[in-house]
């Protein structure tokens, strides 16, 4: 069965009780101001290449976080979680656990890794996957490869091989993700898709197929095929790399 998020807008208070307080109303102390505009100029003028992880990451604390220094906060989300994109893309649950963080500060995190991903998703949609299957794993390594938790997604594509669809299936453990041949198969019918690319990743980082894998990727590809849907690939995704099912012979 498909899995679909609701979100819901509510008003979030300008400081959270567990986030930074505001040091005095009024004017930023110029220690705060003096070192925030500096960095805004430097990053206008190079750009996000000139910057380490932690002042990147200060930039985007700014808005949530507008009258404290939120130096501490970043190195301290950074020693939690590695580097700027697992910090971008934690869990909820695990950002609000490091003192500081609060509703206003993740979803900043969260507005920008919905951003990054929306901008990478559209260079693949509506277009030819083999024509563009570089921006495909740029945009699959975006979206899955700092999960700390499986998710299984589903590439739908007409019969031009163009992508009509991309869908999350099911999500699961670090380790496990529960996929049901038959919902991949209906879902296929319903979009009136001709072919397939599964993709799912492995938190551990390590792209290589487990028996389960292969299995259930076998038993997709039958189920497909009974129905004249191609399965053209299956990719898992790791943190540095990922493998293609058709490369490595499994298909």
């Amino acid at each position: 069965m498909n899995q679909r998020r609701a979100f819901h807008e509510a008003p979030l208070p300008l400081f959270a009780e567990d986030e930074a307080l505001p040091i005095a109303v009024g004017k930023l102390p110029s220690y705060i101001a003096d070192h925030r505009k500096r960095l805004r100029t430097r990053f206008m003028e190079g750009g996000a290449a000139a910057m380490p992880d932690y002042e990147l990451l200060e930039l985007v604390l700014f808005r949530a976080i507008p009258r404290q220094d939120v130096k501490p906060l970043a190195r301290r989300l950074l020693d939690t979680f590695g580097d700027f994109n697992r910090v971008v893309t934690a869990p909820a649950a695990r950002l609000v656990a490091v003192q500081g963080v609060g509703d206003a500060v993740v979803q900043e995190l969260k507005i920008v890794e919905a951003s990054a991903q929306r901008m990478m998703r559209a260079r693949v949609m509506n277009k030819a996957v083999l024509s563009s299957w570089d921006a495909l794993l740029d945009y699959c390594h975006t979206a899955m490869a700092h999960r700390e938790t499986e998710q299984f997604r589903i590439l739908f594509l007409d019969r031009k091989n163009v992508l009509i669809a991309d869908e999350e299936q099911a999500h699961g453990t670090v380790d496990h993700v529960q996929v049901y041949t038959r919902e991949v198969v209906k879902r296929a019918l319903e979009l009136n898709a001709s072919a397939l690319i599964l993709v799912h990743n492995h938190p551990s980082g390590d792209p290589t197929p487990s028996d389960a894998d292969i299995s259930m990727t076998a038993q997709i590809q039958d189920a497909a095929q009974v129905l004249g849907i191609s399965l053209h690939d299956h990719l898992i995704i790791g943190k540095e790399r990922e493998l293609s099912f058709r490369s490595a012979g499994y298909l």
